[in-house]
């Protein structure tokens, strides 16, 4: 042990990269539906490590912290601001009363059980699972003016509450939406769930599989096809399955189709469909033919960001109307990171990424008319990423003096909020400021864990001491919150807005910002449906809890 500290006292580097392999070694481990994760993973490895004495740069720390908060802005910039209207309205207040409801639980608990500033801190960003809220809580603590053995003392009582208020409120919070809740409910989240699949897809077919293949063949088409328009033959097709005139050989010309077109005797057509479609259709459709000039179309898959003013909150029956729509078909759907269930009454959102496959003039019509290609690059806007975390620093650091105490955003909400606006200008502006998925995990994952292991490190020393001393006051504390402000939140969401309780579940999950959560509520429900109305939540409740670190420091101080 003697060796081991001696070799992190000189390379401190080597402790924090010890901490990381350890800690996401731990996050792997999984309990029935529970699953450690990398944040409480690399706290514990980071607490483990620091038990050596090494000490690591509090810069370091702050720098990956605030790479974590820029990226948990980025990706739900655009969501967070769409979010802002009437239609709305329901989910915010349900995840605006959630996020309350657990401050104000916090804030009674500390006088009530005799809790420290830190240990109070630890408990709402634990209990909320809001690895923000941990941050910004000893961002606003190093403003007070305490020394730096006090902020020593903060930061090992913080990361105490936090690690033991995390896992109980990630087991509490799964708990709750699959046990507790169905039986206020009255009926399962199965059920809940297939009844607003059968509402979003009005009782029929899933719009379109994305697991099916398609592929193109060349036809000389039946006979009876002759003098009748394309947009005739096509409306046969049923919409679950689609398939589509995309060219015709007419003598020696190859001429592209529209839905007017008149088709005539002996013309060639290259019809693209559901691969068991046309095969099962062959004898209808016409003699099968070899033209490898007709059926020179390289089908691909690409990923359209949605942006264009006319198809946001149309849903996707009103979407596959559209002209563009019968030469493109539709594999996924994703928002705010997450996949959602392809049905006729989902609602397209401002920012929500659809990959659909096809050929690439019929892709890039499309993407013209929805919003932007979003093409595949390796390159980070670095410019714009330093920029935005740069200007939302500066925001953060006016404050106002009261006292000891120094009242303002803080860098770190600062650059929240400045990582909102730039995933809001990215998404309304697609010609600047990308970031890959790859760097924003890196952003998003090391970023924090890097961080919450340095603090696990920092406060090592004192953290045994601390859950000895905390640990049932805490657990009893972060169930508290849990139940109250989940339980508030149902309540309200079902009774006064009568919001589905799938969807009820999703937004619960988002203000909570707890993925473990959603994750088992889609398994309790066998169905993506609270996917849906998790992006809402998680994109307000990022906010709202991350001010709630501030605000817990300033009230309890």
């Amino acid at each position: 042990m003697e060796l081991i500290g001696s070799i992190f006292g000189y390379h401190p580097a080597l402790a924090l990269f010890c901490s990381l392999a350890l800690g996401y070694a731990l996050g792997k481990i999984t309990v029935g539906s529970f699953t450690v994760g990398s944040v409480a993973g690399c706290l514990l490895a980071g607490v483990l490590v620091g038990q050596t004495g090494v000490v690591v740069s509090d810069d370091l720390k702050q720098a990956f912290f605030l790479l974590f908060l820029f990226s948990i802005g980025y990706r739900t910039g655009p969501q967070f601001f769409r979010s802002l209207n009437l239609h709305a309205l329901p989910q915010i207040v349900v995840t605006a009363l959630l996020c309350v409801v657990a401050l104000v639980v916090a804030l009674l608990l500390a006088p009530l059980m005799g809790l420290s500033v830190g240990i109070a801190a630890g408990l709402l960003a634990g209990g909320v699972t809001e690895s923000a809220t941990l941050g910004v809580a000893i961002d606003a603590f190093a403003k007070t003016g305490a020394d730096e053995a006090a902020q020593q003392i903060f930061d090992g009582e913080i990361a105490t509450g936090f690690a033991v208020a995390y896992f109980v409120g990630v087991i509490a919070t799964i708990f709750f939406h699959t046990q507790l809740a169905p039986r206020f409910y009255g009926r399962s989240l199965k059920a809940a769930c297939a009844e607003h699949e059968a509402e979003l897809d009005n009782n029929g077919a899933p719009m379109v599989s994305e697991h099916r293949d398609f592929e193109a063949r060349a036809y000389r088409i039946n006979p009876e096809f002759a003098g009748h328009r394309i947009s005739e033959l096509e409306a046969r097709v049923p919409d679950h399955v689609r398939a589509y005139f995309d060219r015709v050989r007419r003598g020696e010309k190859i001429l592209p189709t529209s839905r007017d077109m008149v088709l005539q005797e002996g013309d060639i057509a290259a019809i693209a469909g559901v691969r068991s479609y046309l095969i099962d259709h062959t004898a209808m459709l016409g003699e099968e033919v070899e033209d490898p000039e007709l059926l020179d179309l390289p089908v691909q898959t690409n990923d359209i960001v949605v942006t264009n003013k006319e198809v946001v909150n149309q849903t996707l029956a009103e979407l596959s109307a559209r002209p563009e729509a019968r030469t493109i078909y539709l594999r996924g759907i994703m928002r705010s990171g997450e996949r959602l269930p392809i049905f006729r009454g989902v609602t397209l959102h401002k920012g929500d990424v659809l990959t659909v496959s096809g050929t690439r003039s019929h892709i890039e019509d499309a993407a013209n008319r929805l919003g932007y290609l979003d093409r595949e690059t390796n390159k980070t806007d670095m410019v714009f990423v330093a920029f935005f975390i740069l200007l939302g620093g500066l925001i953060g650091i006016p404050t106002l003096k009261y006292g000891a105490i120094e009242l303002g955003l803080g860098t770190s909400v600062g650059v929240l909020l400045g990582g909102l606006v730039a995933g809001w200008l990215r998404s309304t502006h697609r010609t600047f400021g990308f970031v890959p998925e790859a760097t924003l995990w890196i952003f998003d994952s090391l970023g924090l864990c890097v961080f919450v292991a340095c603090v696990g490190i920092t406060s090592g020393p004192s953290f045994v001491t601390g859950v000895m001393e905390n640990g049932p006051t805490l657990i009893f504390g972060s169930i508290a919150i849990v139940l109250l402000a989940h339980g508030t939140a149902v309540f309200v969401g079902r009774k006064v807005f009568g919001i589905n309780e799938g969807v009820l579940a999703g937004t619960c999950c988002g203000a909570g910002t707890s993925a473990p959560g959603l994750a088992a509520v889609q398994e309790a429900a066998q169905s993506q449906v609270p996917t849906l109305s998790y992006g809402l939540g998680y994109a307000v409740g990022n906010v709202l809890l991350a001010l709630w670190g501030s605000v817990i420091v300033i009230l309890l101080m």
